[in-house]
């Protein structure tokens, strides 16, 4: 008895490394998400630096989506190697606290940010241009925002035409 008890603590911790990390926020945290002050014209422009189009990555608490898409979706090599490659990824809290600075300057907290961006669903990713014109606002700026209204879920693959992940 006690070796399948040892057993299986041994399998539940080693398998505790291939879950995905959560914050803090109860939101998922991977390697190529930016920590950033959330400042869009200085991500921006930081995303520019590198050569990447800048991607406002929006989640909350307990989001069954957002879930299956950071344990079905983003660890599939393929999918994880072309966001790391092309984007420049920061992740908002829908619910939050911290402040964010839109393109048009105005500073609010995430949730109220949310709000302003009249975004309803998660996860919600927002892909921006290389250039946003002044006094725009993240979604007037946007090239495309997708929520999960459109995904189609299968095979652990996000798809949708003509958005290339």
């Amino acid at each position: 008895m006690r070796l399948l008890v040892s057993t299986l603590m041994i399998l539940f911790v080693a398998s505790m490394g291939w879950a995905a990390e959560l914050g803090d926020d109860g939101l998922h945290k991977t390697v190529w998400m930016r920590n950033t002050f959330k400042d869009m014209r200085e991500d921006l422009a930081s995303a520019n630096a590198e050569g990447k189009r800048l991607m406002i990555l929006v989640e909350q608490r307990g989001c069954i989506y957002c879930n299956k898409m950071h344990e079905e979706v983003f660890p599939v090599p393929d999918i994880r190697q072309y966001i790391i490659d092309h984007y420049f990824v920061v992740q908002l809290n829908m619910f939050g606290d911290l402040p964010v600075t839109d393109f048009d300057g105005q500073t609010l907290p995430e949730k109220q940010m949310a709000r302003k961006w009249r975004l309803m669903f998660t996860p919600t990713l927002i892909f921006l241009p290389e250039h946003v014109p002044a006094g725009k606002t993240v979604p007037e700026a946007a090239v495309t925002i997708k929520q999960p209204d459109v995904w189609k879920f299968g095979s652990g693959v996000i798809t949708h035409p003509g958005i290339p992940i």
